[in-house]
């Protein structure tokens, strides 16, 4: 499939889990892929590459730290100087720390809110004018559930995605009359590496197998018992950065087994 030929995917947070997926998913639908984050950086590259290699798309990957204004900077000139700018921003890279309101340090607040939030905006408001020459753009924020309700001991990640799916809001409006949109996807329980420590924590704590943390863990909030797949939410970004949902926007898309429907 060569859907996004000659379009340029920026992926936030994609060396690994929802964002790998996405990336690999772009990539094998004819997008460039400008990869960002830390971890196994050269297995991530040979993933997305591999997605490519059939419809000939080209693939990098940028170190910024995204809770850097400045790296964020250096990353979209990176994405100008070697792609021609950014078509597709997904915006996915999070962080999250779990601790009462009145225990939760301040630097973990601030580190939550820089990453899950004020990335998205400072990748946002630098794609936007090239968006705006090239006629098109799709913009896609990688939210959750906890965009929409809440789970106790989760101040910073909580607010940070409430706030994600308001930036996601105002910048549908202000993009309403162009051929740009803006959308927000917002995943229940993936068994991201984040959530795999969470459930070996529970088991630990609980004297728990994996697997009975993990039940417990789903059983508390997702009726479908089930985790959602990064190639579930891949494919759900794909459609909304395609021609078909031109006229999505503004929306905080759940993909969460039922949970936001209790």
């Amino acid at each position: 499939m060569t859907q996004f030929a000659g379009k340029t995917a920026l992926v936030t947070g994609s060396t690994s889990g929802i964002g790998l997926g996405i990336a690999a998913a772009l990539a094998a639908r004819g997008a460039n892929v400008l990869l960002n984050g830390f971890g196994d950086i050269e297995a991530a590259l040979a993933v997305v590459r591999d997605a490519a290699a059939p419809v000939g798309g080209r693939v990098a990957h940028h170190a910024a730290d995204v809770s850097q204004p400045a790296d964020v900077e250096a990353m979209m000139r990176y994405a100008d100087d070697v792609f021609g700018g950014v078509d597709i921003l997904v915006n996915n890279a999070g962080i999250q720390h779990v601790a009462p309101v009145e225990e939760f340090a301040p630097e973990r607040w601030d580190a939550v809110l820089a990453i899950n939030l004020s990335s998205a905006f400072h990748t946002t408001r630098l794609a936007l004018p090239r968006m705006r020459r090239a006629g098109w753009g799709r913009i896609v924020n990688v939210a959750s559930v906890h965009g929409l309700v809440a789970s106790a001991y989760k101040a910073a990640y909580v607010a940070a995605k409430h706030g994600l799916v308001g930036l996601t809001k105002v910048v549908a409006l202000e993009t309403a009359r162009t051929n740009i949109t803006c959308n927000a996807v917002c995943p229940g329980w993936v068994l991201t590496p984040l959530v795999q420590a969470q459930v070996e924590a529970r088991a630990v704590s609980g004297g728990l197998a994996f697997d009975d943390a993990r039940d417990a863990l789903l059983a508390e909030k997702q009726p479908s018992g089930q985790f959602v797949t990064p190639e579930q939410l891949a494919e759900l970004v794909c459609f909304l950065s395609s021609d078909a949902a031109a006229q999505v926007r503004g929306v905080a898309w759940t993909m969460d087994g039922a949970w936001t429907a209790q």
